[in-house]
C-alpha cells in the first residue's frame, strides 16, 4: 500500500504542474474531458458546468451496466472528494469499489465549474476496473446539480444528467491546441474546400452514392496538406456516412468537364458515353465520427503542379427514414503549406472488394471475413527500404464488431499493425499508431472483420449499400509509393463450395445449380436465400479460409500488371502470432472493511458522516483534500489551476503512512 501511495505522490507533483493536454472532447455542452496516455497511467482532467458531483467513467457498449465509474465532488467545507466505484446495474447509482485505484491530483470549484484531476493505470489488477486498451472505449459521465450530504458518497436520488459516447483513449489522433507557435504556422495554411453542390437525395432509396470531380486550386510549386476536416452542413450529419477523395487521371478535356457540373450518382454501368478516366487513388477519406485528421511533423499529402490535377469526391449518404426534400453541401476543407515536410504521405486501402461473394450468414454471434493484400501486390510496389504505417482508419457497416489489420512476413505472422475488439460502427476516427510500423516488399497484409448477424434472419452480402457490408481498413504512410487499393475477392469456385455447390449450369439465367443432383434446378439466389445456417455455418467459415480468393492491385494506372488474373489461397502461417497477457498480481486487502466488501461486492449502508479523515480514507472510500473554492473559471487546453498546495498534501499522506492508516 505504501508503493501505491508512493505512486500517488509521485503523480501528484507532476500533476499539480502545468500539462499540454494530448486529447480532448466535448461530451455535452457542460461537460468537457481532457486526457494526456502516459507509460503506465492516464492522466484525466474533467471540467463540468455544475456545482453538485461529476463522474467519469469507461465500459465495453453502450450503456452503463458493468462500467467502471470515478465521482467526485467539492464539499461545502472546501473538501475534495474522489471515489473510485461501479455500475453493476443501469438502474443504480455507482457502487464504491473495495480497491480505490484512482490518484487524485488537483481539483477545485468556482461560481459556475467543479474541475478534478485525476489519474489511473490502464489495467489496475482490479476486477472492478475496465482495462483501458487501444480498443474503442464507451466513456459514460454523468453530474448533478446537489453534491452527497456526507462523506459516505449517498448520491442524490434523482435528476441525474447522463450520456455516453465512443472514443479512443490511447490511440487518436493529436488535435493540436491554440498557443502562438501553432496559430501563426495555421495563419500561413492555405484551404481548399472540396464541397458538394446542394445532392438531392433520392425518394424511396436508404443509399446514395454520388461523385463529384473538382480542379485542384491553381499552384505553380509543390504544397504540402497537413490536416484536413470534414464540412458538414447544419442539419446533414445524420444522412452522411463516409466521403473520400480520389485523385483522377485520364482525358483532360472529359475531366474540365466533369469539373463544371454539380456530380452524379456514382458507378452508374448503364450510363451511355461514359468518360474514360480513372479515379482510384486516395488522397483523403472522412467516416461517420471523425474529426479530420493531423498529419504528423514529418510527412503530408503532396499537391504538384506536375502531378494530378482534378480530384473526385464521392460522397455515401445514408436515409433510413426516407426522410423527404434532403439536399447537402457537405464535404471536405484541405489546409496546405509551401513549408514542405520531410516525407511525402500515401493512403493505401487493404479490404475486401464490395461484392456479392462477400457473405455473412444470419443469425451468427461472430462471423469473420478477410480481405488480403498479397505479397505480389506489396513486392512489386513497395521500395526495398520499407513504408511506415503511422495512422488508420477501419471501416464496416452495421454488423462490424472487431476490426485488425495483421501483417505476415515469410511465414510469421507478425503484431496487428492495428486491432479494435470493441469496434463501433457509428464511430470510425483516425487513430495514430503509438510508433510507426514498418512494411517490407513480400509482405502480405490482412484486414480481418469480425461481425455480428444475431439481428439479422436473411444473409447479408458485400456492397456499397447501408444494409450490405464492407471491411476495410485504411492506412496512412511515408514515403509514397504507387499502390492505393489492395484488395481481394473470394474466387466463385469458393463461394460454391462453402453453400455446398459443386457445379452449376453453363449459360443459366439465373443461374442454376446442376450439381450435386439433390440441389439440381434451385437458382444460386434460392440457395442463398435458404441455405441452414444453424448447421452448416462452421463448414462455411472454413470453406471460406480454405478455398482461394482473387486478388484486386490498383495503382494510378488501375490493375497491377500480372495479378489481375491469379487465384492465390490463404498464406501460411508457420509462427501464429499470440497475444502475451502478463499477469496482474492480486493486490493484498487493504484492510477489514476491504475484506468485508470483497465477500459483500458492495456496501449496503452508508459509513459515519463524523468520521475523521483519516479513517475515511482507510475504508477506502475516501480521498479528499482541504481545497480552496477558487474564483477562477476552468481551462482548456494547458492547464494550470489553483489547487492544493504540493506541502500540505506531502505532509497530510506521509502522516498516514507513517501512522499506519494504509496498512
Amino acid at each position: 500500500m505504501k508503493a501505491v501511495i508512493a505512486s500517488c505522490l509521485l503523480l501528484f507533483v507532476t500533476g499539480v504542474l502545468s500539462v499540454e493536454w494530448k486529447h480532448s472532447a466535448i461530451l455535452d455542452s457542460n461537460f468537457l474531458v481532457l486526457w494526456t496516455p502516459g507509460e503506465t497511467d492516464v492522466m484525466f482532467e474533467i471540467q463540468v458546468k455544475t456545482r453538485g458531483y461529476v463522474g467519469l467513467g469507461f465500459t465495453r457498449d453502450d450503456s452503463s451496466v458493468g462500467a467502471d465509474m470515478v465521482i467526485g465532488w467539492v464539499d461545502n467545507n472546501g473538501q475534495l472528494h474522489l471515489q473510485d466505484r461501479h455500475v453493476k446495474n443501469s438502474s443504480k447509482d455507482p457502487q464504491m469499489d473495495s480497491s480505490q485505484d484512482y490518484c487524485l491530483l488537483q481539483g477545485f470549484e468556482n461560481k459556475t465549474h467543479t474541475v478534478l484531476r485525476f489519474s489511473r493505470p490502464y489495467d489496475t489488477c482490479d476486477p472492478r476496473d475496465l482495462k483501458i486498451t487501444n480498443d474503442t472505449m464507451q466513456v459514460v459521465w454523468q453530474y448533478h446539480v446537489e453534491e452527497p450530504v456526507s462523506a459516505a458518497g449517498v448520491l442524490p436520488d434523482h435528476d441525474a444528467i447522463r450520456g455516453s459516447r465512443p472514443l479512443y483513449l490511447v490511440q487518436r489522433d493529436t488535435q493540436p491546441r491554440p498557443n502562438s507557435r501553432n496559430q501563426e504556422a495555421e495563419m500561413q495554411l492555405q484551404t481548399w474546400d472540396v464541397l458538394n453542390q446542394q445532392v438531392r437525395l433520392p425518394k424511396g432509396q436508404d443509399t446514395l452514392l454520388w461523385c463529384r470531380v473538382l480542379r485542384m486550386p491553381n499552384i505553380d510549386h509543390k504544397h504540402h496538406v497537413v490536416q484536413y476536416e470534414p464540412v458538414i452542413q447544419p442539419g446533414s450529419h445524420e444522412y452522411l456516412h463516409h466521403m473520400t477523395l480520389y485523385e483522377c487521371r485520364g482525358d483532360h478535356v472529359q475531366l474540365e468537364s466533369a469539373a463544371k457540373t454539380s456530380g452524379s450518382v456514382c458507378y452508374e454501368h448503364n450510363q451511355p458515353n461514359q468518360p474514360s478516366f480513372q479515379c482510384n487513388t486516395i488522397a483523403a477519406i472522412w467516416s461517420l465520427g471523425s474529426e479530420g485528421f493531423n498529419y504528423p511533423p514529418e510527412a503530408g499529402y503532396a499537391l504538384h503542379p506536375h502531378g494530378p490535377r482534378y480530384y473526385m469526391l464521392e460522397t455515401h449518404y445514408v436515409n433510413p427514414q426516407m426522410d423527404a426534400f434532403i439536399s447537402d453541401s457537405s464535404g471536405l476543407r484541405l489546409h496546405y503549406t509551401d513549408r514542405l515536410r520531410t516525407h511525402d504521405a500515401g493512403i493505401l486501402s487493404v479490404g475486401i472488394d464490395p461484392n456479392w461473394r462477400h457473405l455473412i450468414p444470419p443469425g451468427q454471434p461472430e462471423v469473420v471475413s478477410e480481405g488480403h493484400c498479397i505479397s505480389d501486390c506489396t513486392g512489386q510496389t513497395i521500395p526495398n527500404s520499407g513504408i511506415n504505417i503511422f495512422a488508420v482508419i477501419m471501416h464496416t457497416h452495421q454488423l462490424g464488431r472487431k476490426v485488425r489489420l495483421r501483417q505476415i512476413r515469410s511465414g510469421e505472422e507478425l503484431p496487428p499493425i492495428a486491432s479494435d475488439t470493441n469496434y463501433d460502427p457509428s464511430y470510425q476516427e483516425y487513430r495514430k499508431l503509438q510508433k510507426p510500423v514498418r512494411v517490407y516488399p513480400g509482405d502480405h497484409l490482412v484486414a480481418e472483420c469480425t461481425y455480428s448477424s444475431k439481428s439479422r434472419q436473411t444473409i447479408t452480402l458485400g456492397g456499397l449499400a447501408r444494409r450490405e457490408e464492407t471491411c476495410l481498413v485504411t492506412a496512412l504512410y511515408y514515403p509514397r509509393m504507387d499502390l492505393s487499393m489492395c484488395y481481394s475477392l473470394p474466387s466463385l469456385q469458393t463461394v460454391l463450395q462453402s453453400l455446398g455447390i459443386q457445379e452449376l449450369e453453363e449459360g443459366s439465367s439465373p443461374l442454376k445449380i446442376q450439381e450435386p443432383k439433390k440441389l439440381a434446378g434451385m437458382t444460386l439466389e434460392e440457395r442463398l436465400m435458404t441455405y441452414d445456417w444453424g448447421t452448416s455455418f462452421q463448414s462455411f467459415q472454413e470453406a471460406t479460409r480454405g478455398g482461394t480468393n482473387k486478388p484486386l492491385c490498383w495503382t494510378s494506372n488501375g490493375a497491377l500488371p500480372g495479378t489481375n488474373k491469379l487465384e492465390v489461397h490463404y498464406p501460411r502461417i508457420l509462427r501464429p502470432y499470440e497475444e502475451v497477457n502478463m499477469p496482474c498480481s492480486k493486490k493484498p486487502l487493504r484492510n477489514k472493511l476491504s475484506m468485508i466488501l470483497s465477500e459483500d461486492e458492495d456496501i449496503g449502508a452508508p459509513v459515519d458522516p463524523d468520521s475523521d479523515e483519516t479513517n475515511a480514507v482507510e475504508r477506502g472510500q475516501l480521498v479528499r483534500s482541504k481545497v480552496s473554492r477558487s474564483s477562477g473559471g476552468p481551462t482548456g487546453g494547458s492547464s494550470s489551476i489553483r489547487s492544493v498546495p504540493v506541502t500540505l498534501i506531502l505532509t497530510i499522506l506521509t502522516g498516514l503512512i507513517i501512522g499506519g492508516a494504509f496498512r
